[in-house]
């Protein structure tokens, strides 16, 4: 493999490829390094979740309704604010706690259910599409390793 990811007859989309599998795991060899990108990828998505992406405040629903006058049937509507962005503090025990909680759902493609902002919401999709190939490439590597 390293001789193809050098060579210079092979596209650059598959030599881009092939480095960023040697950057991630060395060809699937060094669990540790897969391992070691893992934790980087979980520490940076907590520290931009906490910093832009959960929300300030857990949004309240709300239901209105109206009454007949000579009574009947009553109608709610239910409806929910949108998630605000924080404002002051934005570092703290709880919100580490929920950024982590959304973090470790994403590493194994769950929803955590946190109401995340904007930011928060493509944040928490980009954890969820390369946190468990960063795990499943350490996996495999063990595999490997066990397998000789």
């Amino acid at each position: 493999m390293e001789m193809r990811r050098h060579a210079d007859d092979i596209p650059r989309s598959e030599r881009g490829l092939l480095t960023a599998y040697w950057a991630l795991s060395g060809y699937g060899l060094r669990a540790s390094r897969a391992l070691a990108w893992l934790g980087a990828a979980m520490l940076l998505t907590i520290v931009l979740l906490m910093a832009v992406g959960l929300a300030k405040d857990t949004p309240k629903q709300t239901a209105t309704g109206t009454v007949p006058a000579g009574g009947g049937k009553v109608t709610f509507e239910i409806d929910k604010d949108d998630p605000h962005s924080p404002t002051g503090n934005r570092f703290t025990g709880k919100r580490f706690e929920k950024a982590l909680n959304v973090t470790l759902n994403s590493v194994v493609f769950r929803s955590s259910g946190q109401d995340l902002t904007t930011a928060g919401t493509y944040i928490e999709m980009t954890s969820r599409l390369t946190e468990p190939v960063l795990l499943t490439l350490a996996v495999l590597a063990v595999r490997n390793r066990v397998k000789r």
